[in-house]
């Protein structure tokens, strides 16, 4: 669900970002053109990895969505750094520090999940403990 939210999210900042006609609000003006193509191409990319991924059992989609979330939490550290994403200061940083929670907790339960697993066929961490 947050993945097709993630993929509609940023093709429309995409749609928006190449027809000036198209205002949906998305735009930042604090953001240089690049950067803004940058942000709705990362999270469209995001979001498109997981949804087909998912829904061709991709082995690698665990992975690669969350290779795709460091590059989204790297984006996130300088919109809100150099450019004031989330008002700047501190309450930016907080709301920076609570994208990058999510992240990470996504990311484990990619890791962990029972459903994930079975759903890829990934085979269980191989256990280096000896007994």
């Amino acid at each position: 669900m947050l993945s097709a939210v993630l993929l509609i999210w940023g093709l429309s900042g995409l749609l928006e970002y190449a027809f000036s006609g198209v205002n949906l609000g998305l735009q930042n003006s604090n953001f240089p053109p690049g950067l803004q193509f940058i942000h709705f191409f990362a999270i469209s990319l995001t979001g498109a990895i997981f949804v087909f991924g998912y829904l061709s059992r991709w082995p690698q989609t665990p992975y690669a969505t969350m290779t795709m979330y460091a590059v989204l939490a790297a984006l996130c550290f300088v919109e809100t750094i150099d450019f004031q994403a989330f008002g700047g200061g501190a309450g930016g940083v907080a709301i920076m520090l609570l994208e990058f929670t999510l992240y990470i907790g996504l990311s484990v339960y990619l890791l962990r999940s029972t459903y994930i697993r079975e759903h890829f066929r990934l085979a269980l961490p191989r256990s280096d403990t000896q007994t």
